[in-house]
């Protein structure tokens, strides 16, 4: 076995110092690109973590004075505006409106056809006259029963007449003034027609109820009108509608959960959508006090400061409802409802702070439009993050996105 050995060894065979393995240059390489994924790797799944969001700034609401509790909308309308139409149903022969034009409390507005009436009326007024006639006739018969009734009475008395010519010449006085007395209730039947005629025919003429403006015309001379009609065929209801333009106000719908902040005599700013730069001040008339159950809404009646010439009946415009006695404090700002969340109950916002999205817990005040007012949690000037989309947790890395 020792023997061997050395045989053995004589066998290996000797690697000079030029033969020994020298290390591969591309493992560097690999080494280096494999870094490089792992960067771009790392790179990625940072960028593809950080939220791309939209922000807006928390603005300060002015301190002191007015500030709005509610906003809503609504439409002006008129207190007093009334159909110009007849009593009766007949034919316009006549009418003396156009639209715009003012027109003052018994103005003559339209006429009817009278001729019919107006023969009746005549017939009526002889009737009268007849009556008239008849009871002079028998007030001139019957002065003369009553003289002859007077001289029997004296010849009854000297035995010269008999009792029955005294009883004859009595009963024709009292006959006389029977009908004397028919007759006289005769002619007030026949003036009460005439009357009655005369009205029928002041009935054709259709005049203004009160002073205002005409806003429609709806009958042309021709056609029928009628009290009764529904508006269908060629039969009209009305001759023209007149607003009084005086009694103009606005009508609101206000949701019944917030009914609470409105009250008579509040102060509110009114702008018309024909002006919308247009601030006009106004005030709460009365809140009309049943809720229409189908819309969950409360009517309020909103009058004017002052009338203007601009504003008319079936405008739209909005109003604010304002807030006196006390001043707004100074850190109260308003931010989007679009930035405003709820979790478990409470409100809160994300504020965009150092590239991350913070929570803040927040108290909610009033709602302005699309804005809420913030009493506490956000400082004005801060960029509250709207629209919040999925993911969006506190401590989430975030960036605005570019416009």
């Amino acid at each position: 076995m020792s023997s061997t050995k050395p045989a053995l060894d004589g066998l290996r065979i000797q690697r000079s110092a030029e033969q020994e393995p020298k290390p591969k240059p591309w493992a560097a390489v690999i080494v280096i690109v494999v870094l490089l994924l792992a960067a771009a790797a790392f790179w990625w799944r940072f960028s593809s973590s950080t939220l791309l969001v939209t922000t807006a700034i928390a603005k300060e609401l002015p301190s002191g004075g007015e500030r709005t509790v509610l906003n809503a909308s609504g439409y002006v309308t008129a207190r007093r505006q009334a159909a110009a139409s007849s009593k009766v149903t007949g034919k316009v022969i006549e009418v003396l409106i156009e639209e715009g034009m003012k027109v003052k409390e018994g103005q003559v507005v339209a006429r009817l056809d009278d001729t019919n009436i107006k023969t009746s009326l005549d017939v009526a007024q002889a009737q009268l006259d007849s009556a008239k006639a008849a009871l002079a006739e028998t007030q001139a018969q019957l002065k003369q029963a009553e003289q002859e009734f007077r001289r029997t009475t004296e010849l009854a008395k000297n035995n010269i007449a008999s009792p029955s010519d005294l009883d004859r010449a009595e009963s024709d006085a009292r006959l006389l003034q029977g009908r004397l007395l028919r007759q006289e209730r005769d002619i007030t039947v026949a003036e009460k027609q005439v009357a009655s005629w005369q009205q029928q025919m002041d009935d054709m003429i259709i005049r203004a109820p009160f002073d205002g403006v005409v806003t429609t015309k709806d009958s042309q001379p021709g056609e029928m009108i009628s009290p009764i009609s529904a508006g269908g065929g060629f039969t009209r209801t009305g001759i023209g509608t007149i607003v009084d333009m005086g009694s103009l106000e606005i009508e609101i719908d206000v949701n019944e959960s917030y009914i609470n902040r409105v009250q008579a005599s509040q102060p509110v700013e009114a702008t018309l959508d024909a002006y919308p730069d247009w601030n006009i001040p106004c005030k709460v008339i009365a809140i009309i006090p049943t809720a229409d159950r189908q819309k969950s809404t409360v009517k309020v009646r909103v009058g004017f400061d002052h009338l203007d010439p601009r504003i008319l009946p079936e405008m739209g415009v909005k109003v604010a409802f304002r807030e006196t006695g006390g001043a707004v404090a100074s850190h109260d700002v308003t931010v989007p409802k679009s930035a405003l969340r709820n979790q478990d109950g409470h409100d809160l916002v994300f504020v965009l702070q150092n590239g991350h999205a913070e929570r803040r817990a927040v108290s909610v005040g009033s709602a302005q439009d699309d804005e809420v007012v913030i009493k506490a949690g956000v400082s004005a000037g801060e960029k509250v993050i709207v629209d919040s989309p999925p993911g969006l947790a506190d401590g989430v890395a975030a960036k605005e996105k570019q416009s």
